[in-house]
């Protein structure tokens, strides 16, 4: 006779083995997107036209999506407003600025930028009164500021002064990426599934889109035999489609707690994927701002069990 505390365990073992894995292909598949975009920006790629096609992809991947699983999509004043909302903040604003600063910044150190999104998020949320006030994480903040500094020293992969500005340029992503989760915990609409948030936004995304890139002139003819530049773009398009549709499936069976910490994961995956297809080298500055970086995050992570 088999014992159910034993077969329960077993079982909780294998669901929390399944998890990390998941954790980690996501962070990676995440993190490879960083020296993929790199890749597309070095030749000569735009950001509006890198956006449009980002957003093609999605709509095409989360409608697939949205199809096989039977998902419905809802429309009104309320939701509209709502999938606006995210696709401004989750996708226009903050890839366009991510996208310039790529021309000037090296993708490791675009990396190390990301892992500040739980930092800005928890002062967001401060700011909002979505959370308490505790030493021990706004101490997280102080050591991503302080691994901030670090990168702007001229000792850096950045040594051009002229190019420090751009660390404050890619800082635009991750304040809209915290204002996003801040804006989702208290405005989602919890009878509308995610993938089906995320389909309507980048959809609303592209239609925003297909006017400013047709005025600006940032077109990317993929119509063309494909070289580095245009693989980068679909493949980290695809990528950040499935790492984002994967994370959200993650917080739906692992908890937003465990799957936060992907943050580590997506940053080490950035770093060392530069490292052995970009050729990318960093200086001992760049090591220590990314050592403090992580440990800033440890501290800024949420502790309570859910």
């Amino acid at each position: 006779m088999k014992n159910p505390q034993l077969s329960g365990l077993k079982f909780r073992r294998s669901a929390a083995l399944s998890s990390f894995a998941a954790m980690v292909l996501l962070g990676i598949l995440w993190g490879a997107t960083i020296p993929m975009i790199k890749v597309a920006v070095d030749a000569g790629f735009q950001p509006v036209g890198m956006i449009f096609w980002q957003l093609v992809i999605a709509v095409v991947l989360l409608g697939t999506v949205m199809v096989v699983r039977g998902y419905r999509l809802k429309f009104s004043k309320k939701y509209a407003f709502y999938f606006l909302i995210i696709g401004l903040i989750g996708t226009l604003i903050p890839n366009f600025f991510s996208y310039l600063a790529y021309q000037h910044l090296s993708a490791g150190i675009m990396g190390i930028i990301i892992a500040t999104v739980p930092m800005c998020t928890m002062v967001i949320a401060l700011m909002w009164g979505n959370e308490k006030f505790r030493w021990l994480r706004m101490t997280g903040v102080l050591l991503g500021i302080a691994a901030m500094i670090l990168l702007a020293l001229p000792e850096t992969s950045a040594p051009d002064p002229k190019k420090v500005i751009f660390l404050l340029v890619a800082m635009i992503a991750p304040i809209c990426y915290g204002l996003e989760a801040n804006y989702i915990s208290l405005h989602a609409p919890k009878e509308i599934n995610a993938v089906v948030v995320l389909f309507a936004a980048s959809l609303i995304g592209l239609i925003i889109a297909v006017p400013v890139v047709y005025l600006s002139g940032q077109w990317i003819d993929l119509f063309v035999p494909w070289g580095n530049a245009e693989w980068g773009l679909v493949g980290s398009s695809i990528f950040h489609a499935l790492a984002y549709t994967g994370y959200i499936w993650l917080v739906s069976k692992a908890g937003a707690v465990f799957s936060s910490q992907i943050g580590y994961v997506v940053t080490m995956a950035a770093l060392l994927l530069s490292i052995a297809f970009l050729g990318e080298s960093y200086s001992w500055f760049v090591w220590t701002a990314l050592v403090i970086m992580l440990a800033g995050l440890a501290l800024v992570q949420p502790k309570k069990a859910e």
